[in-house]
């Protein structure tokens, strides 16, 4: 498997991909009624949107197995000088086989390169004990909590982890 810049040709594939991985990660955390509904429609919008018109210094990686997207990883600079990991997915039935931690490495590795002295941090729902327990794994140290409003109309608590900087993966 490598790991690559993404495209807008995989827009359709990361949006799949994304809407698969928040129905099978949020399922019991977020509410049914918008796991089920255009979620798949939802998703490519943002995609479609991310790479036509891309947030200055934002990056998407895709690792790609095979003629398959297997996983992927978007960041994005903030104006506090931070850079928001906004998304680290690997394919549902993938999980625990990698993806993740060289995705993770290779957005660290990067963003020591492109951004040095900038840290790189997330926000992952408090409910999402898997998630916290990869994180926490690859060295990332909780730094805030708060509440996540959704545009649908629902709020859930998150909690923020940092990586500090120049930490390895």
């Amino acid at each position: 498997m490598e790991i690559r810049t993404g495209r807008r040709s995989d827009a359709a594939e990361v949006a799949a991909l994304h809407a698969e991985s928040w129905r099978t990660a949020y399922a019991g955390i977020m509410p049914s009624s918008f796991l089920t509904g255009p979620l798949l429609e939802n998703r490519l919008e943002l995609w479609l949107g991310r790479l036509d018109e891309p947030h200055p210094g934002a990056a998407l990686f895709v690792m790609v197995g095979g003629a398959e997207i297997e996983g992927f990883a978007y960041v994005i600079p903030q104006s506090d000088g931070r850079l928001l990991l906004d998304n680290l997915h690997a394919r549902p039935g993938r999980t625990g086989s990698g993806i993740g931690g060289r995705l993770l490495a290779h957005v660290l590795a990067w963003a020591a390169d492109e951004h040095p002295g900038s840290s790189v941090y997330l926000e992952v729902l408090r409910a999402n004990a898997r998630a916290i327990a990869f994180y926490e794994r690859h060295g990332a140290l909780r730094t805030d909590e708060r509440v996540c409003r959704f545009e649908q109309g629902f709020e859930l608590p998150e909690l923020e982890y940092t990586w500090p900087v120049a930490s390895p993966a």
